[in-house]
């Protein structure tokens, strides 16, 4: 059973990476977008995101 349930997770976590790669990709986008404008209050908010995503693509490359 506990196979089982590690190849399920394996699946779910491939098919996340793709999504998670867009997500970054756009946060990245934003924080261009909010360091141009000198926005600095938006600037740490993507930063934020950003390291919780790229946490969140590292617990799945592992």
């Amino acid at each position: 059973m506990e196979k089982v349930i590690q190849t399920l997770k394996r699946r779910d976590g491939e098919k996340r990476i793709p999504v998670l790669k867009l997500e970054i990709d756009y946060e990245l986008q934003t924080l261009f977008d909010a360091i141009e404008a000198n926005e600095q209050e938006q600037i740490m908010d993507c930063k934020a995101k950003l390291d919780i995503l790229r946490s969140e693509w590292l617990r799945l490359e592992a």
